[in-house]
């Protein structure tokens, strides 16, 4: 179900759930699971293009819900800051092969994994 509904996403590595129990407990996490071919990959020294922006904002997610929960608005903040650089840096154009293959922008630069954590960096820095 969360392939058809990533579609609307545009890419499923875009997508995040929230799982709430009965109880109250939270578990944020990336809808996608892993991506053990990559991972593979990156033992062997090989360059991957894995696109982090759902377990960043799995992350962000569950920081933001710490910090309601804390009464820590600083965290709360960071998390918005975080999920702001991230998507700012796709919009100007630095973005992983899975989304440089859908995007409208013209002329996209395609990072790798390590690139693309840095260039999100490089974003919540200048913020």
């Amino acid at each position: 179900m969360s392939d058809m509904v990533s579609s609307a996403f545009g890419s499923l590595a875009m997508m995040t759930s929230v799982l709430v129990s009965p109880h109250g407990y939270y578990e944020y996490e990336a809808a996608h699971g892993t991506v053990q071919r990559h991972y593979y990959k990156h033992l062997k020294g090989e360059e991957t293009s894995t696109n982090s922006i759902a377990t960043i904002f799995a992350w962000t997610g569950a920081l933001r819900k710490r910090g309601e929960l804390d009464n820590i608005p600083e965290l709360c903040t960071f998390a918005d800051k975080l999920e702001k650089a991230s998507l700012q840096t796709i919009e100007d154009g630095k973005m992983t092969k899975d989304l440089a293959l859908i995007t409208t922008l013209e002329n996209p630069t395609v990072l790798n994994s390590q690139d693309f954590i840095k260039a999100i960096r490089a974003t919540l820095e200048q913020m």
